[in-house]
C-alpha cells in the first residue's frame, strides 16, 4: 500500500487538499456520442439536473465535456464545443458550490470557459494537441491535468502499443509537465493523468494502475479515470460478449480502490453516489 503525498491546489474560489482522502470527480458529457452515456445528458436541462445530483451524491468536483473522445472518435470545432458547453456552465453559475474541471484541449475553448466558471482544465492530449492551453492556465493560474495518450481519440486502440507501457506513460507525462513548466504553469498546479484505456491494450491498463506507486515519483498528484472503460466490459465479458458499459460499475469500484491503495489522489467516475462510498472506505483502510 503506497504512502501517497500531500498537495495543495489553489483554485480561484478555494484550496483543494490531495492526499488527506481520495476526491471524487464525477464525470458529465455533454455529447451525443460518448462511450457510456452518450446523448443522455445532451440537453442543457439535462446536464444541469445531472451536475447537481452529482453534487448531492458526493463529488468533489465535476468534470464536464463537451467532445467526445471515445475510442474511433473524430473531434469537432471549437465553436461547436462552446456550443454545447457554454449554456451549461451559464445554468450551472450560483447553483454548483463544487469546482467545475473542464474537459478539452483546445486553448481557445479553455479561455473562455475559465470566465463562464471553470477552475481546472483537463487535457486528455498532455498539451499535444495544443500547447497554447498551458499557457492559459499559465496566464489564469488555474491547475491542469495532463493525460498520457498514445496517438488519437481515432486511432489509439489500434496500436501498435507500447513494449514498456509504465516507461512509455512516464517518459510521455514527464514531457507533458516539462511543456507546462516552460509555459509558466507552477509545478503546484499540475496533475498527472496515465490515461487508462487511451492507447493501451487490456493488460497494460492493469500493469498501470498495478504500478502507481513508479509514477508518483514523477512528484505530482495523480488522477485515474477508469470508469466503466472497454478492458473492464473485456474482463466481465458474458457469452464472449463483453459486457456494456452501464454495467460495469461493480469492476469499476475494483479499479478505484486498486488506484486509491497505489496512491490515485483523484478517482474520475460516473456512479458518483457508490464510488465515492468505495474511497472513503478505501482511505479508512489506508488511514488505520
Amino acid at each position: 500500500m503506497y504512502r501517497r503525498k500531500r498537495f495543495l491546489l489553489k483554485l480561484a474560489s478555494r484550496t483543494l487538499a490531495l492526499g488527506e482522502r481520495t476526491l471524487v470527480m464525477g464525470v458529465l458529457n455533454i455529447t451525443p456520442d460518448s462511450f457510456s452515456d452518450g446523448g443522455k445528458f445532451f440537453a442543457v436541462k439535462k446536464a444541469v439536473q445531472a451536475a447537481l445530483r452529482m453534487q448531492e451524491a458526493g463529488a468533489d468536483i465535476l468534470d464536464i465535456g463537451a467532445e467526445s473522445t471515445r475510442p474511433g472518435s473524430v473531434g469537432i470545432s471549437a465553436a461547436k464545443e462552446l456550443a454545447r458547453l457554454l449554456p451549461v456552465l451559464q445554468e450551472l453559475r450560483g447553483r454548483l458550490k463544487i469546482p467545475i474541471s473542464l474537459d478539452t484541449q483546445k486553448s481557445a475553448v479553455a479561455e473562455l470557459a475559465i470566465g463562464a466558471g471553470v477552475e481546472i482544465l483537463n487535457d486528455i492530449s498532455g498539451l499535444k494537441n495544443d500547447p497554447r492551453l498551458a499557457e492559459v492556465a499559465a496566464r489564469h493560474k488555474v491547475p491542469i491535468v495532463l493525460m498520457h495518450m498514445r496517438g488519437t481519440p481515432r486511432t489509439m486502440q489500434k496500436g501498435p502499443f507500447a513494449k514498456n507501457v509504465v516507461r512509455d506513460v512516464t517518459g510521455g507525462l514527464r514531457r507533458s509537465a516539462a511543456l507546462a513548466r516552460r509555459a509558466g504553469v507552477r509545478h503546484s498546479q499540475i496533475i498527472l493523468d496515465p490515461g487508462i484505456g487511451f492507447g493501451k491494450s487490456h493488460a497494460q491498463n492493469y500493469e498501470l494502475l498495478a504500478r502507481l506507486a513508479e509514477l508518483a515519483k514523477l512528484g505530482y498528484p495523480l488522477l485515474i479515470g477508469s470508469s466503466r472503460k472497454g478492458f473492464l466490459g473485456a474482463t466481465l465479458a458474458r457469452g464472449g460478449k463483453p459486457l456494456p458499459a452501464s454495467e460495469r460499475m461493480w469492476g469499476t469500484a475494483a479499479t478505484v480502490a486498486a488506484s486509491v491503495l497505489n496512491g490515485a489522489h483523484i478517482v474520475r467516475v460516473h456512479d458518483v453516489e457508490e464510488m465515492a462510498q468505495v474511497a472513503r472506505v478505501v482511505d479508512a483502510v489506508r488511514d488505520a
